[in-house]
């Protein structure tokens, strides 16, 4: 049987159809497709009052048109799923909104032939956030590697930066609300009618339990006009990044561990997630360790924290889960925003290294300065010689180091932002910087870097040029000068020996 196709006119004006048939159903709406599957409507059950109107309004007008017909706007609906306009039918109001890039849904599903069904359907960000969903539930193709978890908290990062700069918080970022495609590292948020405008529009949800702040859990059982009660913000959208970060990359919680605050389930989970809540991994107080009695081969080493630390993620971003889970868990002010983290995040996948072992199903893992560098997944030891590129930028007279590494492996690229301080890896990079200048390479135990696009290349020691074509062998203590013009850099290179402890 076909379905009805109903034909509307929406609130731009624009002509919008869609089959009479549900396709999904949320806590506040029901979908409809479009007939071609390029766009999908969504109906709210319950008739907003006149100031969600007035939101809808804005957000699928002067907000979208802010982000999306500014600057890089063609980047930034890969990152959101934005309403476009509004519609009205049978006594319902509806947002219109794009579909889904064919990448957020399950080509390959569960396993053993997609025991669970999931095929073709949204990929939800539970599925890749614990070893349980994981490597019990979904086949081995879903599940990417660990670059690419590194690559789609580094865009969910820098989509959420991107709200906030305009002044919006989401209020409920969490796994229901954000679509991942770890194999190719891409990611979509979602449900973005309900945007928070602080002090015009208040939050409709308070948020979705995992993600939200303590000091919301906390203060939940008052009024919503009481003056104490703490509502959805930029601060609470922070605190729910680093929730989503922490646990795309660990596969656990940073917050449920062992402890018991109440015998009440429901009192235990307010004081557990607010009041009470305590960093599993803090290095003072282990009262919410995380136990592996009872833990599925599946599981491990994720929920053991002894084996895999968080220490594991590299040093840029320890420091902010620091902020995050001891500084900033109840203090909103301490918390690292999304622009630290993406600047993090680019940082480090700078100090990403191919694990030597085939078999690892993580791939790659971030060096940690150890003297006998390891895969934490797996336990493999790196072997042989590990080249590491210090970056240093000139200020005043001397060059000062930039708090930035770059770890090479073969076919490693050299990009223009490695040799220029003054060049960021955003959105706004201009076609010319997204080409890389030089790669390196490893040939008969020996590395070398060529340069491809770098003119003013030379040893800084003895001036001698490396033009462009030419090789340059690695060596430690070797520094290469990118150029002499204000930002460009100078590259250090250290070698590190690898083999076992």
């Amino acid at each position: 049987m076909t379905d009805a196709i109903t034909t509307l006119t929406a609130a731009n004006g624009e002509t919008i159809k869609f089959r009479d048939r549900i396709i999904a159903s949320g806590g506040m709406k029901d979908v409809y497709a479009s007939p071609e599957r390029d766009y999908v409507v969504a109906f709210y059950r319950k008739a907003p009052d006149v100031h969600a109107i007035e939101r809808l309004d804005m957000i699928t007008g002067p907000y979208r048109e802010r982000i999306f017909e500014g600057e890089a706007g063609d980047y930034w609906k890969q990152l959101f799923c934005w309403p476009t306009t509004t519609v009205q039918h049978g006594g319902r109001i509806g947002v219109v909104a794009p579909f889904y890039h064919d990448h957020f849904f399950f080509e390959h599903g569960s396993f053993n032939n997609d025991m669970l069904k999931i095929r073709g359907k949204d990929k939800q960000g539970k599925w890749f956030a614990s070893p349980h969903h994981q490597f019990k539930f979904l086949d081995a193709r879903e599940r990417g590697n660990w670059l690419g978890y590194l690559q789609l908290c580094l865009k969910l990062a820098r989509a959420l930066r991107r709200l906030h700069a305009a002044g919006l918080a989401h209020s409920d970022l969490s796994y229901k609300n954000v679509l991942l495609a770890p194999t190719s590292g891409r990611v979509c948020i979602i449900d973005v009618d309900g945007l928070v405008v602080p002090a015009r529009f208040p939050p409709e949800v308070v948020g979705t339990p995992d993600f939200i702040a303590p000091e919301v859990v906390m203060s939940s059982c008052l009024p919503r006009d009481d003056p104490r009660r703490v509502l959805p913000s930029i601060s609470t959208d922070s605190h729910a990044l680093a929730v989503m970060i922490y646990s795309l990359l660990l596969l656990r919680h940073p917050l449920r561990g062992k402890k018991i605050h109440a015998k009440d389930p429901v009192e235990d989970e307010r004081l557990a997630m607010g009041e009470k809540a305590v960093f599993i991994e803090h290095p003072v107080d282990s009262s919410n360790r995380l136990s592996v009695d009872g833990a599925r081969p599946t599981e491990l080493p994720w929920v053991d924290p002894d084996s895999l630390p968080y220490t594991a993620t590299g040093p840029y971003l320890k420091v902010l889960f620091d902020r995050a889970f001891i500084d900033g868990l109840h203090n909103p002010a301490m918390r690292p925003s999304a622009d630290e983290w993406e600047s993090a995040l680019v940082r480090t996948v700078d100090l990403i290294q191919p694990c030597h072992n085939s078999a690892c199903e993580q791939g790659w893992f971030v060096f940690d300065n150890a003297t006998a560098p390891r895969c934490p997944f797996c336990g493999t030891h790196y072997t042989g010689q590990l080249p590491i590129i210090n970056l240093y930028s000139k200020r005043g007279e001397k060059y000062r180091p930039d708090n930035h590494r770059l770890m090479v492996y073969s076919n490693l690229s050299l990009f223009p932002w490695h040799i220029d301080r003054t060049i960021t890896p955003n959105e706004r990079l201009p076609a010319a910087h997204r080409r890389r200048v030089g790669y390196f390479v490893q040939h008969q135990g020996r590395w070398f870097l060529v340069n491809e696009g770098m003119p003013e290349l030379k040893n800084a020691d003895t001036d001698a040029p490396c033009p462009v074509g030419a090789r340059v062998e690695l060596r430690a203590n070797l520094k290469l000068l990118a150029g002499t013009q204000p930002g460009q850099r100078l590259l250090l290179l250290q070698m590190v020996e690898g083999g076992s402890d």
